[in-house]
């Protein structure tokens, strides 16, 4: 074992992972706000859609990079897809509902998203079943997303709502005066800099892949220094590491009395995570190369079982409970996550 080397990847993957959310929350989440505003996008389809995009691009770009790096690492990337969109799932509508319980949600817009999740996971199951990745399955992922888009535009006709969640204002000391010249300095810079929307856009894409890139070859890395399978990297450091923010920011969402959008936004960001952070990749490789791929799915089984799971455990409480959090489900969801963690642990040291 080349313990310099592992060293190293550790240090690159978690450096990479600080810059990455960034960059992802303070230039390209906020050029895409920018976009929605100028395109006249309703609240609700800018965060179904262009909010989720930016959430979840990390995922998306590790999962490029890993679908098309030589020596077939797209364990990793499916892994980190499959591994995040379990951890919004549960550990974070878990917090949420533990935060916020009996807190009355507006059920039209997490209908549209749990049913949307559903059929995301049983077009991931087929293509498992499937064990290879063809321009069919791949269109059909892309495409379902395509008519999720369609659906959110007019969801909101079909099923008139207003928004009841109100944010509960807290005291809060100002601290500006005591702030550093170098926070001084970088919040001058970012005000500067992001007066300029596109190119702040299309350099945090560059960023945002070459980090990316960074972040699998140094999971490759990782995985080849310790014999850890690449689908169990995937699942647990890239997907966590790829996901605390987006815990942080719904915890705060939640205690600031919104907790409504920040279950949104992580079943949301999940179905973006399925059908684009998979069936893009998938779909571009095989318009690039012209053949397809296959995978090993037998390990993901379990994780895609939980998925399922998940998704009807919520539909039924949110049925059967008058669509309300409750403190109970959200320390259910937390435990199935560390039973699952240890589970897929244990199955693949």
């Amino acid at each position: 074992m080349n313990i310099t080397g592992l060293i190293i990847d550790f240090l690159l993957l978690g450096l990479s992972l600080a810059v990455l959310h960034y960059i992802s929350k303070n230039y390209f989440i906020k050029s895409l706000d920018h976009l929605s505003k100028k395109l006249k996008m309703s609240s609700d389809m800018a965060g179904s859609t262009l909010m989720a995009a930016g959430s979840s691009a990390p995922e998306l770009a590790v999962a490029l990079f890993a679908v098309f790096m030589a020596g077939s690492h797209e364990a990793i990337g499916i892994g980190t897809i499959v591994g995040s969109a379990l951890f919004n799932i549960l550990l974070i509508t878990g917090v949420v509902m533990y935060i916020r319980k009996s807190a009355k949600l507006i059920w039209q817009p997490i209908l549209r998203d749990i049913i949307f999740y559903i059929l995301a996971i049983l077009l991931l199951v087929y293509v498992f079943i499937e064990g290879e990745i063809t321009l069919l399955n791949a269109a059909m992922l892309v495409g379902v997303y395509l008519i999720y888009i369609l659906v959110v535009y007019f969801w909101k006709r079909i099923f008139p709502y207003e928004d009841i969640e109100v944010e509960i204002k807290s005291k809060v000391e100002d601290k500006s005066a005591s702030v550093n010249w170098i926070n001084q300095k970088i919040e001058s810079f970012n005000h500067y800099f992001c007066r300029y929307q596109f190119f702040v856009f299309i350099i945090s894409i560059g960023l945002i892949s070459i980090l990316s890139w960074i972040l699998v070859r140094s999971a490759v890395g990782i995985s080849e220094s310790l014999g850890i399978p690449e689908l169990l990297i995937g699942l647990t450091i890239v997907a966590i590491g790829t996901s605390i923010p987006d815990l942080i920011s719904s915890m705060i969402v939640a205690r600031q009395g919104r907790p409504g959008m920040a279950i949104n936004n992580a079943i949301g960001s999940n179905v973006f995570d399925i059908l684009i952070g998979l069936g893009l990749p998938f779909l571009l490789y095989v318009l690039i190369n012209g053949t397809g791929f296959g995978i090993a799915s037998d390990n993901l089984i379990f994780s895609v079982s939980i998925l399922m799971a998940s998704a009807v455990i919520l539909l039924l409480f949110f049925l059967l409970g008058g669509w309300k959090s409750s403190r109970m489900v959200g320390v259910i969801l937390i435990l199935l996550y560390v039973v699952y963690l240890g589970y897929v642990i244990y199955n693949s040291i």
